[in-house]
């Protein structure tokens, strides 16, 4: 199939840099400079306009204690934007599946069959604490797997029953079932994830790695699926940086990690080392926290992930280095491809008016 490409929403702020800096006036104390853009609709809604004109084909919508609540976020975007789908985040362990059912059907038909689902487990102990939520990592996906039986239970707008350790429904019915129930995409690249994926999702999500890794990763899944009597799409989230040259975007690439204080590197490693995700630790691992080991792969360089918890892989080149590397990852199976930048707004129109015309000249794009 063409590749999709699918574009980030900055709901927990934006800016030109990692993190905030501290420069040195006059006197001896540090003096922050404001680098951060505030999540408003009004931002939003720039960038998801860029995403629109450009021919991105969804919006990463994402769910978190710093984000603004994707449901409310995406709705009020759905009405400023023509054809792009916003691919929202969803927590099972916060929402019941019957409300969650709900939801979804009522976005498709306010928005016109523009509603994703990106299904989130979980992987942070600390943010699932202070969500209420005491289940261990296995645990969390066993109980993904009944939300997500129960979700596909009730698409057909019948009396549905489902008795299993954490959701137990009685005749639970969507009187008014969407006509087009949302594509479910799930990640992790545990095994329980995996199994979960495998069973129940329509794609699986892998956080960007180089090519050979998650050429094997997705391997696995493919016969975990082929098992079970299925088929899943595959999909990956990177970064990127594209520019006219190699010079101009590797240039960029060290502005954005040459201010970052080795204290916050230390407290953002000390923090990931405690998480529950495989896939976190998998990202960690491919740098082991030191700015000396950040290009993994020919233009696959992992700065982002020294601070930022997440897919911490950046896609960096070149406009024409940028479209080889996506084109290689689409022949190991990825079929969809969720990008972030920094700042958002700007990055859109420099992937979007650099990267995106040679994908469709290639064949991997199809027109907006």
């Amino acid at each position: 199939m063409a590749l999709q490409l699918h574009w980030f929403l900055p709901s927990h702020g934006d800016g030109r840099d990692l993190a905030e800096r501290r420069d040195r006036g006059k006197t001896a104390e540090p003096v922050t400079r404001v680098t951060r853009r505030r999540p408003d609709l009004a931002y939003l809604a720039q960038v998801a306009g860029a995403a629109d004109r450009l021919g991105f084909a969804g919006m990463l919508t994402p769910i978190g204690l710093f984000c603004e609540d994707p449901w409310v976020v995406a709705s009020a975007l759905a009405a400023r934007t023509e054809r792009l789908k916003f691919m929202i985040a969803l927590r099972p362990g916060l929402i019941s599946p019957l409300l969650a059912a709900q939801m979804a059907a009522t976005f498709q038909r306010i928005s016109g069959d523009r509603l994703l689902l990106n299904v989130v487990t979980g992987g942070d102990p600390d943010e699932q604490r202070r969500y209420g939520d005491r289940l261990d990592h296995d645990g969390r996906y066993a109980r993904t797997a009944e939300f997500l039986r129960v979700l596909s239970g009730v698409w057909a707008g019948r009396p549905y029953d489902f008795d299993g350790e954490h959701y137990r429904v009685e005749a639970a019915l969507l009187t008014r079932p969407p006509g087009t129930p949302p594509t479910v995409f799930l990640g992790g690249s545990s095994e329980s994830a995996q199994r979960v994926a495998c069973d129940l999702a329509d794609v699986y999500l892998a956080w960007g790695e180089p090519p050979g890794a998650m050429e094997e990763l997705f391997k696995r899944v493919r016969g975990r699926a082929e098992e079970q009597g299925r088929t899943v799409r595959l999909g990956t989230r990177f970064n990127v940086i594209a520019r006219d040259t190699a010079r101009e975007a590797w240039a960029e690439a060290d502005r954005l990690v040459s201010g970052l204080d080795p204290r916050t590197i230390e407290a953002a490693q000390r923090r990931f080392r405690r998480t529950e995700s495989e896939g976190q630790r998998r990202m960690a691992a491919l740098h082991g926290g030191s700015a000396d080991r950040l290009v993994v792969h020919p233009n696959i360089w992992m700065g982002i992930g020294l601070v930022r918890p997440g897919a911490g892989a950046t896609l960096v080149g070149s406009y024409e280095e940028v479209a080889e590397r996506i084109a290689e990852y689409h022949a190991i199976g990825v079929d969809h491809l969720i990008l972030s930048g920094q700042p958002h707004l700007e990055e859109a129109y420099s992937f979007g008016e650099g990267v995106m015309p040679l994908l469709r000249r290639e064949g991997l794009l199809e027109e907006a």
